[in-house]
């Protein structure tokens, strides 16, 4: 499991979980077992921990 540091950065990687850019430069995330769609950030950078489409690490959505 993921865990905020307090220093900026993530021990671990989210799992279970994607991102992707839109057209308008947010991020949004992605639950990669059912593909409903999570958060939405509307600040500048990726979110943190959380794999970049296409992914390929964990279990293929079902």
């Amino acid at each position: 499991m993921a865990k905020n540091t307090g220093d900026d950065y993530r021990r671990g990687a989210v799992t279970g979980r994607t991102q992707f850019q839109h057209e308008n430069g947010d991020w949004q995330k992605r639950d990669e077992r059912n593909g409903q769609f999570m958060e939405r950030k509307s600040t500048e950078g990726p979110f943190k921990g959380v794999a970049k489409e296409p992914d390929g690490r964990d279990t293929k959505n079902s």
